[in-house]
């Protein structure tokens, strides 16, 4: 879940991304202050406008907003005042975690391209990386699928060149770091970053 605020650019509303849905097949459903976003074919929620936010929270940030669970509470307070039935859930997991890279190999059909098999702590996922330096027994950064980086864009699950890739692994620019090197490459951990830990809290 992603949660946007401008009030400047926007207005006093919040933007609640939940998922993925089809342009084509997006279908609006308004009451009072809120308006469910959702796919018309599968019925799932895309996410949520939430107007007037002011009245059921205090939102500090302004583009980009962290998620937490007095937030999602007020989202929720904020739905259930509109008539929606629809609760959202708070996911404390970090977006950006100290991964470890387990295996890599070429990828089948880029030269430029490796497959990887990063381990998050929890779970162990492929990410598909066109870094050069990236190598197995790192410790890299990964933003998490629906990470939000600091250029704005969304991480989301994709198939490199038919390969399937859950991630990215993250450069210092990439990343937004002070002094970050402009080459090529990915950031590569010292070994005292605990695997699967938030890299922004330590």
């Amino acid at each position: 879940m992603n949660i946007f605020y401008n009030k400047k650019g926007v207005g006093d509303t919040l933007l609640v991304r939940i998922a993925d849905a089809d342009r084509d097949n997006i279908e609006v459903e308004k009451k009072g202050d809120a308006a469910r976003i959702y796919d018309k074919i599968s019925g799932k929620t895309a996410g949520y406008n939430l107007f007037g936010f002011s009245k059921y929270g205090v939102v500090n940030d302004s583009g980009i907003v962290k998620n937490n669970e007095a937030l999602v509470k007020d989202i929720n307070d904020a739905l259930e005042a509109n008539g929606f039935e629809e609760r959202l859930t708070f996911d404390g997991r970090p977006d950006f975690v100290v991964g470890f890279v387990k295996e890599k190999r070429p990828h089948p059909d880029a030269d430029k391209l490796s497959v990887c098999q990063v381990d998050l702590g929890s779970e162990t996922v492929q990410i598909v990386c066109g870094a050069p330096n990236v190598d197995a027994g790192q410790k890299v950064v990964v933003a998490t699928t629906g990470a939000v980086m600091p250029s704005g864009t969304i991480i989301r699950d994709a198939e490199l060149r038919g390969v399937e890739s859950k991630g990215m692994i993250c450069s210092a620019k990439e990343l937004n770091l002070p002094d970050a090197p402009q080459k090529k490459g990915i950031l590569v951990l010292g070994g005292d970053r605990e695997i699967g830990s938030d890299f922004f809290a330590q």
